[in-house]
């Protein structure tokens, strides 16, 4: 796994919040709020060096030229269902993305992922793509994701997550070597239900106050 494709963000604001989302008694109307206020933070790092051109507009004083993003819009791509918890935050910086979206669940006995709904804009070869899921723990949901929405061919496709783990990352990039990963923090590893330690929870029922 090369260590260019995990970038971890450590801006003071975003490991900040993060804490704050770590402790066990932060109310679920609270950590919803710093999901959407991290995620936002979250999209300038990943946008930064997506690819740019030069178009020709006017200002209220005279033409010139200035910079776009390149190609079709955004997409950002939730992994179902808490990366629903991701948007909101993202689409106030990238009020124009479209948005898609797949739908897994992990089996409780193999950790694997199962798929049971998927869909993308159209025309995903001019589109970068920024898949989101708070966490990558097994690493197996995130490979399932990722070559699902490889098959609509997009342009590009980044990976943000919450809090990632070792085991995780390998098995992502053992899969996805070419696919970049942001996140705030690579964790220690899993415990016995493969989940991250010292994590912060199931991120989904803490999004959703359903446990």
């Amino acid at each position: 796994m090369s260590q260019r494709q995990v970038h971890l963000i450590t801006h003071p604001l975003v490991q900040h919040k993060l804490t704050l989302m770590r402790k066990k008694d932060t109310s679920t109307k609270s950590f919803r709020q710093l999901v959407h206020e991290l995620s936002a933070m979250l999209a300038y790092e990943i946008t930064r060096d997506m690819p740019m051109q030069d178009i020709e507009i006017e200002t209220p004083l005279e033409p010139m030229v200035s910079r776009v993003i390149d190609g079709k819009k955004v997409v950002l791509a939730s992994v179902l269902r808490a990366g629903n918890g991701f948007l909101d935050g993202m689409l106030d910086v990238i009020p124009s993305a479209r948005v898609g979206h797949v739908g897994l669940y992990r089996d409780p006995d193999t950790l694997q992922a199962v798929e049971y709904y998927f869909k993308m804009p159209q025309e995903m070869q001019e589109r970068d793509v920024i898949v989101l899921d708070p966490m990558l723990a097994t690493g197996n949901s995130a490979v399932a994701a990722v070559d699902r929405i490889k098959q609509t061919q997009p342009r590009s496709v980044r990976f943000a997550c919450l809090v990632a783990c070792p085991q995780g990352l390998q098995t992502f990039h053992d899969r996805h070597p070419d696919v970049p990963v942001y996140t705030p923090a690579v964790d220690r590893g899993l415990n016995s239900h493969g989940y991250i330690v010292p994590g912060l929870g199931d991120a989904g029922d803490r999004i959703f106050g359903t446990k």
